[in-house]
């Protein structure tokens, strides 16, 4: 098994499923089963999950909101995220802890590194909310970050497309599929799948990236079984 010690990067958008805004129960659920079916082999897992199945703080502030509180909003909507995905996750059996870079003790632990590897050490899946804490630094960011933080092998970004293009696939049927990438190739590129900031930040840490279709069972199994799944940056 290559990864014992993984991070799993989900859009807030891929949980609104065939949906316009919100949470699907039912997609949700699917991929609680795959996380699930993971937790059962021993790879520790975290979470990271954005939010603009509810609100994206960055088309808030190009409409004239003010982008610091703009940004917040958009931590908020993680935590609701992650709320969602905790409690879908229990309701499997799988023991998981929410933490936030807010406080919000009533719902919710801090974000402290040493609790987290802990409860990753106990299998626990541990998911990651509000982002970094602050404002200006987008979800993909803040997991690179949490990957670096607890020494995981790898993160894994599910999406609904089945790696990293040259155009939308979904958009454009000529679009040609990467296979592996390197940072640079990314940067250079200014590929949209994740911000340069995220991309620089695991070129400077060694840190790979398998981008994957997450709405296709078995995937994230696969990944972990070794399989060349997606497209792989490192």
């Amino acid at each position: 098994m290559p990864y014992k010690r993984i991070l799993l990067k989900l859009s807030g958008e891929a949980l609104m499923g065939n949906r316009t805004h919100g949470v699907d129960p039912e997609r949700i659920k699917a991929y609680c089963k795959e996380i699930s079916e993971l937790v059962k082999t021993g790879v520790e897992i975290a979470i990271v999950i954005g939010g603009g199945n509810i609100f994206r703080g960055l088309s808030a502030a190009s409409n004239g909101m003010d982008r610091v509180q703009a940004d917040y909003m958009g931590m908020l909507a993680t935590v609701i995220n992650g709320l969602a995905l905790q409690s879908t996750l229990e309701e499997s059996g799988i023991q998981t802890r929410l933490q936030t870079a807010l406080k919000m003790e009533s719902i919710a632990e801090p974000y402290i590194k040493r609790r987290a590897v802990r409860h990753l050490e106990k299998k626990r899946v541990v998911i990651f909310s509000a982002g970094t804490g602050n404002p200006f630094f987008t979800t993909d960011s803040a997991a690179v970050l949490r990957a670096i933080e607890i020494n995981a092998d790898v993160i894994l970004k599910g999406t609904r497309v089945d790696g990293i293009y040259n155009l939308d696939p979904e958009k454009n049927k000529n679009a040609i599929k990467f296979e592996h990438l390197t940072f640079d190739d990314a940067i250079t590129k200014k590929l949209k799948v994740m911000d340069s900031t995220a991309f620089t930040l695991s070129k400077e840490n060694n840190l790979p990236i398998i981008v994957f279709n997450m709405n296709k069972p078995g995937n994230l199994k696969k990944i972990i079984d070794g399989k060349q799944i997606g497209t792989i940056v490192n």
